[in-house]
């Protein structure tokens, strides 16, 4: 080798790692990296702008791999650029605990901007930071002085436009103008069951030119001239988003496995592995980087001096727009307002006070216009439902490809693509997202929220027309199911109040959260405030707690949520001559957290007598009540009818909760 490797060479050390790795672990997908890694040499080596020493600094370009299966592409980049990753966890690719599973995952090996592998949304968190990039920019720079400018680049496959979710958020980032998302599309021709022009004969092209995209097509994928070409087309048009159509040979270099599905989805083989060293003229044993060709990859250098260069365009920035800076700073380390807990606090007993008889939808958005003017770093959206999910407040301003400096984003019909957004703006960095739909369309992002889950985010997936109290849009439209899919999801705290108190409260504890994100379930209907005590008040935010208790200890227990709360309370009533708790749990996740003494308090183990009550699907409450318990709630589908008359059908009432109680006392 030279003593200046070519750009071929450092291409081919992608090749070589990629396919020694998956070899090692027994499996994985060889032929996407061996496929892109002429472009990513280019890209990386050219362009990208980041600091493999530094992975956190707020003005890095994002790179995003959304056809996740080619993981090991990303990790021969990191690696070899001069990241925190070790040539010992490329070899443990695919094991136990290594940084290295078999698709990225965000907080595992620096320099993985978000977690892929479910096709399509990767692109769509690419979307999403691009987006943040838009909106913080127009927020913060000022005359003379780019603070936020950097881009955003995400490498995609057949399989993520086949996907809907790259029709909803491709199409949205063409309307918003996001002109610092270049996307390069790998159009290999071969999927998992083989050549795609079976089943994917789509004109992406002009598809794309469709959504007010820039695109360039037929490039070479293999050819570095052609491909710096591209990205400087690329980087030149800044009113539109890129994507630039990338002829490649999936397992390139292979061959006999080269072009083929072979080589997409398991190892190569030692044979071919051979050849393929022979076919290249790559001359080191397996997991071997020679020292010249480390030291043309080391990004280290080049990234230490862009950001020592950011940084002193931010000294002066400080000095000219020092309260700025200092916002800047809070909401790049994602720390809330020093006063935010406090004021959230002093609403909080202001509803407690106020006492109206609101829908919980209603109560959410008046939380929203006490919450908002104290939290810059909202960023807010429904899919096409603002009018009835009640998520724009009296500070909300549209974002437009025009006019970027706002806080609300009209998403349209695209629940899962919005879904999918918001995760790559928590993920970008500056902002709070929150964005809403009808419970029942949960469905259509679902995928996306237990993403957000896996990847602790900080992101709010705000919910109403909680069940079949919606009435007479029928059971297309009545959620039954979907609490305990979102009360099953890991690190997913569901939040589902009773009246406007509890709805200040779950928005307060759903923007404090900072490890993970928060559903928040809202009526349609009217929900009657519920009498507390300040040691109650303040019990609320453990996610379930005594709102109404007997003399002495009891001899049952009512445990609601929600619009079933004042049910339990009037059934309470009813059972004047019995020892009766009632126990709200508007977040079963956050009780489940609390110490077992307090557990135990609340619903102590020698009381056997338990009914839940709520509106949706009987399953979840079991782990609550036991299987000698009762469960007043819905084992099929709804029916169109008002509210009131759905209720009584399916025996939710407060009637039906004192027969179940006096039943389990007999």
């Amino acid at each position: 080798m030279s003593s200046t490797p070519s750009r071929t060479e450092k291409a081919n050390a992608i090749r070589a790692l990629a396919m020694d790795a998956v070899q090692k672990a027994k499996s994985g997908h060889p032929g996407a990296p061996m496929g892109m890694a002429d472009i990513a040499e280019v890209l990386w080596n050219d362009y990208l702008k980041h600091n493999p020493a530094n992975p956190e600094w707020a003005d890095r370009d994002r790179f995003v791999l959304s056809n996740g299966h080619g993981s090991m592409l990303l990790y021969s980049l990191l690696h070899l650029t001069g990241y925190d990753l070790s040539i010992h966890e490329l070899q443990n690719f695919r094991q136990l605990h290594s940084k290295t599973p078999g698709h990225p995952e965000y907080g595992y090996a620096p320099g993985v901007e978000t977690t892929t592998g479910p096709l399509g949304q990767g692109i769509t968190n690419a979307v999403g930071m691009a987006l943040a990039e838009k909106v913080l920019a127009a927020q913060f720079n000022r005359e003379g002085y780019e603070l936020v400018d950097h881009h955003t680049y995400t490498f995609l496959g057949d399989g993520c436009l086949m996907e809907g979710i790259s029709h909803e958020a491709c199409s949205l980032a063409g309307t918003l103008g996001l002109g610092k998302l270049i996307a390069f599309y790998d159009d290999n021709g071969i999927s998992i069951d083989g050549e795609v022009e079976g089943w994917f004969t789509d004109d992406t092209p002009k598809r794309f030119e469709s959504y007010g995209w820039h695109v360039i097509p037929g490039v070479d994928g293999h050819d570095a001239q052609a491909i710096k070409a591209a990205i400087e087309e690329a980087r030149a048009e800044t009113s539109k988003p890129t994507i630039i159509c990338c002829k490649t040979v999936i397992g390139f270099g292979s061959p006999n496995k080269q072009g083929r599905e072979e080589c997409h989805g398991a190892p190569l083989g030692d044979d071919e592995i051979a050849l393929v060293r022979e076919t290249l003229g790559w001359k080191y044993e397996p997991f071997v980087i020679p020292e010249d060709l480390y030291h043309a990859w080391d990004a280290r250098p080049k990234g230490e001096a862009q950001e020592e260069e950011w940084n002193d365009i931010f000294e002066d920035y400080k000095e000219a727009h020092p309260e700025l800076a200092a916002e800047f700073v809070r909401r790049t380390k994602g720390e809330l307002p020093a006063d935010f807990l406090a004021k959230a606090d002093e609403y909080i007993k202001q509803c407690q006070a106020d006492g109206e008889k609101i829908a919980s939808r209603k109560a959410s958005q008046n939380a929203l216009n006490a919450y908002g003017p104290l939290l810059p770093e909202f960023l807010g959206g429904s899919a096409d439902l603002a009018g009835s999910n009640l998520t724009i407040w009296s500070g909300s301003k549209g974002v437009s490809a025009d006019d970027a400096d706002g806080n609300y984003v009209y998403y349209g019909v695209r629940e899962f693509g919005m879904s999918a957004i918001m995760n790559g703006i928590a993920l970008h960095g500056g902002f709070v997202p929150y964005g809403a739909t009808f419970l029942m369309f949960m469905e259509y992002a679902r995928n996306a929220v237990r993403m957000a889950a896996l990847m602790k985010q900080r992101v709010v997936f705000v919910y109403t027309h909680d069940s079949i109290g919606l009435g007479e849009d029928g059971p297309t439209h009545q959620p039954v199911e979907q609490l305990t899919a979102l009360r099953s999801t890991p690190n997913l705290h569901t939040w589902r109040p009773c009246d406007a108190t509890e709805s200040a409260v779950s928005w307060k504890m759903a923007v404090s959260r900072n490890d993970g994100p928060s559903a928040l379930i809202f009526s349609r209907q009217g929900l009657a405030p519920q009498p507390r005590s300040d040691e109650q008040l303040a019990a609320v935010e453990k996610g379930g707690y005594i709102l109404r208790d007997c003399d002495g200890e009891p001899e049952a227990i009512i445990i609601a949520t929600g619009s079933e709360v004042e049910l339990a309370v009037a059934a309470a009533d009813q059972l004047a001559g019995r020892k009766v708790r009632v126990v709200s749990m508007p977040c079963a996740e956050a009780f489940s957290a609390q110490s077992a003494d307090y557990r135990e308090s609340v619903l102590p183990s020698a009381v056997r007598a338990r009914v839940a009550v709520e509106a949706a699907h009987k399953d979840y409450w079991y782990k609550f009540v036991g299987f000698d318990g009762a469960i007043i709630g819905m084992e099929t589908f709804g029916e169109s009818a008002p509210a009131g008359d759905l209720m009584k059908e399916f025996g939710i009432t407060a009637e039906k909760v004192a027969e179940a109680v006096e039943g389990l006392l007999k």
